[in-house]
Parts: structure tokens; sequence; C-alpha cells
């Protein structure tokens, strides 16, 4: 287990073992000081100095910074991706499998589920694959914020929703 798998299972843990986890990697596994580590994360010293004493819990946007600040430093290196959970209807719509967003070419990664059950665990394998980031239906997004450190935009269909109330119209006349 990596150091950031071993800092994720502490978060979940406990707020202590979160903190005691973080200060060990820190210090022992990254052999770096923590206003090293606020330096390179961007995290200001202060805060991770309270995060690391017990005086403040991290918020999600700050873990996420820690998780990524330890793989980079580690080197662990992934093709950036961006996973998407859907029904295989939806994904065969899915032309381009990468994309220029802001410079950076974007590899689309299609996981399908057909139901909330699959759509969980393909989130989670997402994740564990190296997913930047999670495009899924609002029914599962709530959830699988819960469980994942990496960002996730829920999808809302509103021109398709619209396009299928219309068809369904038309065949109930």
């Amino acid at each position: 287990m990596n150091s950031t798998e071993i800092i994720i299972k502490a978060a979940f843990e406990s707020d202590e073992c979160f903190r005691e986890t973080l200060s060990r990697v820190i210090r022992d596994d990254l052999r770096m000081s923590a206003v090293e580590f606020s330096g390179m994360s961007g995290i200001p010293s202060s805060t991770l100095y309270k995060i690391l004493s017990g005086h403040r819990d991290p918020n999600m946007k700050t873990v996420r910074e820690i998780v990524k600040t330890i793989k980079r430093v580690e080197g662990v290196k992934h093709d950036e991706f961006i996973a998407v959970i859907a029904a295989r209807p939806v994904l065969d719509n899915i032309i381009e499998k990468k994309m220029q967003i802001d410079g950076r070419l974007i590899t689309i990664r299609e996981y399908s589920a057909v139901s909330m059950e699959d759509a969980i665990v393909a989130a989670i394998k997402a994740e564990k694959d190296g997913a930047t980031g999670l495009v899924c239906a609002p029914i599962v997004s709530t959830t699988v914020e819960k469980v994942l450190t990496i960002p996730i935009a829920t999808i809302m269909p509103r021109d398709s929703l619209i396009a299928a109330i219309k068809l369904v119209a038309k065949k109930t006349y």
C-alpha cells in the first residue's frame, strides 16, 4: 500500500488516525518538514499545523491537496483521465476519447453501470485506476462524493430529458 492509500484509509478510520498517519508520512516517508510540505502543497503552514495538532479538521479540498502533493512527491504518475460512469447507451454516444481542455490533453475513460451498486463500485475502481475526476448521474454522485477524494461532476441532461418527455408524449397520443 502506498502513502496516498495509507492516508486515505486513515482519513476514514478517525481524525486522530489521519493526523498521526499524515504526520508520519510527511516526516518518515517523504522526509520533509511540515513547512516544506506546506510549500509544495499550497496549504498554509498555519492550517497544516492546526490539522496536525488536532485543532482543526481538514476539509475535503485540503485532503485532496494533501493526496495530490504526496502523489507528486512520490512520483506517482498516471495518464490524466476523467472517468464517466453511465449506462452503455449513454457511453456509446461519447465520440471523443480525448479532449483538449485548458491546454491539457485529457483522456475520457468509460465505466459502464446498470445499477447503483455497479455505479458505486465503478466510481471506487475509477479512483483506484487513477482518475483525476469523475462524471456521473445525480442519483449516484451524492453517494460517491462521500467516499472518493477526486472531484465529481454531475450529469444534468436537460436537453435529452426534454427530448425524452416529448417522445413519450407523442407516443401516448
